[in-house]
């Protein structure tokens, strides 16, 4: 086990927090004044891990820490002659299900060729022949007004292959998905090419915390923001005042934009899910 020496990770440490704290800013500055963000409060409202928690930094799995006794009481910890060190065993024990998932999960996506055909048509399937109280982000207008937006939906093939996308369809616009995504058959459909996909390696960092190295889950936090602006940006919404041109996917010079997007991020989403897999190896087989 590599032993970091005190200075080292607490500079370490102080760094993330730094960084995290410049992450949060504004979403902490907009809870205060009760404004919201369309974009940037995503990963904070969906995920519901607090700015709190991501600042708090963890080496990862293998790593200890000289004079990190306050650690002592931190959740799988444990500190022996004056060095922290997570309790892998522990961890397996009570966290082993979850890891055997994650980690099908990433190695079943990585052996997939991305598709690239879905146009980010789930979040105009969200909206689809709904109500005014019905949108999810009322406070903004559809670019193509309702009837235009239905009429994207409807002369378009929908083809979202994520589960909780899907799950947000509107009652009419689930049966017009090519794919019937299911949590029960995620392992078997998730492929590197679905945004959603992509933000949610995020989740799996934190979910799967203090195991993760804390640099990683901000890379994944970072490329979760990013695949989220595309995301509105292709969205039916209008979110020019926010400073977001849209991509109009409803034209073919908007779906290929979307479509060089989406390859650019299972690039990354990709290289990411093999550093997450490479951590996972350090604990070993689970239950």
């Amino acid at each position: 086990m590599q032993v970091l020496p005190e200075q080292v990770w607490r500079e370490r440490a102080a760094a993330h927090a730094a960084a995290v704290e410049q992450l949060s800013a504004d979403r902490l500055a907009r809870r205060v004044q009760g404004r919201r963000h369309p974009v940037d409060d995503f990963l904070w409202e969906y995920y519901a891990f607090r700015p709190a928690q991501l600042a708090r930094w963890h080496p990862g799995a293998g790593v200890g820490l000289e004079g990190a006794t306050e650690r002592a009481g931190w959740s799988f910890y444990t500190v022996a002659d004056g060095t922290a060190y997570l309790d892998l065993e522990r961890f397996r024990d009570r966290r082993g299900r979850a890891v055997g998932f994650v980690r099908d999960l990433l190695t079943a996506t990585l052996s997939r060729p991305g598709r690239f055909g879905c146009f980010g048509l789930h979040e105009w399937a969200m909206v689809y022949r709904a109500g005014e109280d019905e949108v999810r982000h009322g406070g903004w207008p559809l670019r193509l007004g309702s009837a235009g937006t239905d009429e994207v939906v409807e002369t378009h093939t929908v083809a979202c292959s994520h589960f909780d996308a899907y799950r947000f369809f509107t009652p009419d616009a689930a049966p017009r998905n090519t794919l019937t995504p299911t949590r029960e058959g995620q392992l078997a459909m998730e492929q590197p090419g679905c945004l959603h996909a992509g933000m949610d390696l995020y989740k799996w960092c934190f979910k799967l915390a203090p195991t993760v190295p804390s640099e990683i889950t901000v890379e994944a936090f970072g490329l979760a923001r990013d695949v989220r602006e595309l995301d509105m940006r292709a969205a039916p919404y209008d979110l020019r005042e926010l400073g977001y041109e849209p991509v109009r996917i409803e034209t073919a010079e908007g779906r290929a934009e979307y479509a060089r997007a989406q390859r650019g991020f299972t690039v990354r989403s990709n290289a990411l899910r093999r550093r997450l897999l490479e951590t996972l190896d350090v604990l070993g087989p689970v239950g």
